[in-house]
């Protein structure tokens, strides 16, 4: 982050507090900011995410004391109009470092040099010399000395990072942990339960790490959910088709089903249940963090691919018995409205 930057940027206002407050006020602000408007929760908002990032970086300089202090020093030379620039016979004609300390300890804040405020404590700004002293170079020294470089540090976040996965459909309703190679890096991340095939999730500072102690980036990861031969979810609800045999659909029985996590539950499938039809278990579903499902058992009629005997001529004797009755009616009258 440029020093231009922090002329620029009041931190403070981002994080709606004020300029004396101390590290704990800023600490719970900051949360409460991230929360309220991380991406996750405006998806329609294409602004969400810069404002995000403005919220981190703010937090960044502020809660360390030494950027702070740096920061408060920055903006108090700002206040009086100074810039970072090429001075007189420079590249651009802006205010140069002459104008920057003559602002600062000259009570008039003349171009001819320092003023009443001299380097034995604070000039006309309140900003004490040896605040000033820190912001340049890694040895305190002025830009372009022997005490360091030029220009200001800044700690800025860590950028963000998209990646994708695949996992089972298993992994996916019970949550699983993975390990991923994200530029280079080996990550480890924990996958909730109840994720869909597609879904796409922010793992927080799993992405590039900060600079200077500031906050590491996200990883964006998406997931790609193997089918199942038997499980499908809706949601927090499992569903699983079971095929029950002509006789039972017709006068009802008991059903052992089996459950996601290894076990068996009882279903009763009453007389006279249609194909198609779900019957619900309560409670036995996925268990995520805001619900636990339901288990939707689809009811499928096994017919016979072919009969003989016995069998063959009780199934015509149904059909005889039967006879009256017609499955399709209503069926042409209700096409044709």
């Amino acid at each position: 982050m440029s020093q231009q930057d922090w002329l620029d940027k009041d931190f403070y206002a981002v994080l709606g507090v004020s300029k004396d407050a101390d590290a704990q006020a800023i600490k719970k602000a900051y949360r409460k900011k991230a929360r309220d408007l991380h991406p996750d929760r405006h998806p329609d908002d294409p602004t969400a995410e810069d404002r995000f990032k403005q919220v981190g970086e703010a937090y960044s300089v502020l809660n360390d004391p030494e950027q702070r202090k740096q920061y408060d020093a920055i903006r108090a030379m700002g206040a009086g109009g100074a810039r970072f620039a090429a001075g007189p016979g420079g590249a651009g004609g802006g205010a140069g470092f002459e104008d920057l300390f003559g602002s600062m300890f000259s009570g008039g804040g003349s171009r001819g040099g320092f003023g009443g405020g001299g380097f034995s404590g604070s000039g006309a700004s309140g900003v004490n010399i040896e605040d000033l002293m820190g912001m340049f170079g890694q040895g305190g020294g002025f830009p372009g000395g022997a005490g360091g470089q030029a220009g200001f540090r800044g700690a800025a976040p860590g950028e963000d990072i998209s990646a994708r996965t695949r996992i089972g459909f298993r992994d996916a309703a019970q949550g699983t942990e993975v390990t991923l190679d994200v530029g280079g890096r080996r990550v480890t991340a924990r996958i909730p339960a109840g994720v869909k095939d597609g879904q796409k999730i922010r793992l927080r500072g799993k992405g590039r790490p900060g600079q200077g102690g500031a906050p590491a980036g996200d990883l964006l990861l998406t997931l790609d959910v193997t089918p199942h031969p038997v499980w499908t979810a809706d949601g927090a609800d499992l569903r699983i088709t079971v095929p029950v045999s002509f006789d039972e659909a017709v006068l009802g029985t008991r059903l052992q089903v089996p459950l996601l996590d290894g076990g068996t539950v009882t279903v009763k499938v009453p007389a006279g249940t249609p194909a198609g039809r779900s019957l619900r278990v309560k409670g036995k579903g996925l268990k995520t963090a805001k619900r636990t499902g339901d288990l939707l058992v689809q009811i499928q009629v096994a017919v016979p691919s072919h009969v003989e005997g016995d069998a063959k001529k009780a199934v015509e004797d149904l059909r005889e018995a039967l006879a009256g009755e017609d499955p399709r009616a209503g069926l042409a009258e209700a096409a044709s409205r």
